[in-house]
């Protein structure tokens, strides 16, 4: 049997692989790094069917014991493999941050001062489920000049190692380190444990999960933690709203994919609208399968389609076909709801009415704020980054979807001709 101390010296090693990965990658062109992607996606889609059979294994062993919204962020499909392909070739196509200038002058004295975009080094990412992060964080983090160091969930140990094959395949036949692209080794938590630990190797670190996976790491982490965080977004439907628009936009951001983090958990209804919206609401999203928590006044519209909700409701992510829904009486009560509840992650306002729109913009504390649109747009690929590795919910040092100039941090080249201080 592995022991801790054997487990400890794999993830250590691994972490040093990746480590002189990154210092090749730090200097490599943008034209070796771009071919690296392009070939990357090739090899996912030559692969498509050993990865789509790997992740059936991981489904399989799952299903007795997950619920189906774990499940959705765990399978694959023919569609979403072509989309890790395309998502590699998105951020291919973006410009390289790495040697950007950030800000530049010619100070009193005659030297030059340069602060430029540099790679963090090794970037170590957390996961759960989802195994196309796998091919998004390598992507983003090559691009980046960043070696991934990527310990995803023993759900899809399968599905990950068959996409990091074929991805560091790739890379090496592009003439970088295949290490560019690493797993954590090693079952059960003590490899994480290891990871998080490993500061001096380990540059940065990104949980990107649950609640309390992402507390865990937070809490014990010695390594830089880049914290994102869960979605309990919010859908305001203002007195000024149109009742069509909103009913689109809260449909969509409940329906179109309940699993992920920007789906809408809690809808808020100002009392002035909701005889002309909340019936046809409540109708369409019994339609579309969706239990709704409600609180008395909304339970009035329509109690056969209604559960009671409770206070827990207001402050869980259900990521299943589940919705809170809770009239208010002002919008003022709507903000106080989302400060009171909300995590920081995207919060949406439905209004007809441009100084709402502003008050609500500049009240509520969230990563994104939608005006008119649905929760769903808070994603890498929907702002044009190509890809993300999370949404970070904090504030230092990136908030919103990290994505390539999130991944780089800064050093400043100063310039002389002889200069000393005097």
């Amino acid at each position: 049997m592995t022991n801790a101390i054997d487990i400890g010296a794999d993830v250590l090693a691994a972490a040093g692989r990746a480590r002189a990965a990154a210092a090749v990658l730090a200097v490599a062109t943008r034209e070796t790094k771009d071919a690296a992607l392009y070939a990357m996606a090739g090899a996912i889609e030559a692969n498509s069917a050993g990865i789509l059979a790997a992740n059936a294994e991981d489904v399989a062993a799952a299903a007795s014991g997950s619920g189906e919204s774990m499940l959705d962020r765990l399978r694959l499909t023919e569609s979403r493999v072509a989309g890790m392909a395309d998502g590699l070739r998105s951020v291919a196509r973006l410009a390289d941050p790495v040697g950007t200038l950030v800000r530049g002058s010619t100070l009193a004295n005659g030297l030059e001062l340069r602060q430029l975009r540099v790679p963090f080094g090794v970037v170590g990412v957390i996961y759960e489920g989802r195994p196309n992060v796998t091919a998004d964080v390598a992507g983003l983090c090559l691009k980046s000049g960043n070696a991934a160091l990527l310990r995803g969930s023993s759900s899809a140990a399968a599905s990950n190692a068959a996409i990091v094959e074929s991805l560091r395949a790739a890379v090496a036949g592009c003439g970088l380190p295949p290490d560019a692209v690493t797993l954590v080794p090693g079952a059960g938590r003590e490899p994480t444990k290891h990871l998080m630990r490993a500061r001096g190797l380990v540059d940065v670190l990104i949980p990107r999960g649950g609640a309390e996976l992402i507390q865990t790491v937070v809490a014990e982490s010695t390594v830089p933690v880049i914290e994102t965080g869960v979605g309990n977004c919010h859908v305001y439907v203002d007195a000024g709203a149109d009742p069509g628009m909103a009913l689109a936009i809260v449909v969509n951001s409940k329906v179109s994919r309940p699993s992920v983090c920007n789906a809408a958990e809690t809808l808020l209804v100002h009392r002035v609208i909701a005889p002309d919206f909340l019936p046809a609401a409540l109708i369409a999203l019994d339609e579309h399968g969706v239990t709704v928590h409600a609180d008395e006044r909304v339970r009035a519209y329509r109690p056969d389609l209604v559960t009671p909700a409770t206070e827990a409701d207001w402050a869980t992510e259900y990521l299943s076909l589940d919705i809170a829904i809770k009239m208010v009486d002002s919008l003022e009560e709507a903000v106080e709801h989302i400060r009171r509840f909300g995590s920081g992650h995207t919060e949406a306002i439905v209004t007809d009415s441009q100084h709402a729109a502003r008050r609500f913009t500049a009240s509520v504390d969230a990563a994104t704020i939608m005006v008119n649109a649905s929760t769903r747009f808070t994603d890498g690929r929907e702002f044009g980054f190509g890809a993300e590795i999370g949404i970070s919910t904090q504030k230092l040092h990136a908030r919103g979807p990290l994505g390539l100039p999130e991944l780089t941090t800064s050093k400043y080249v100063v310039i002389g001709d002889g200069h000393v201080r005097v």
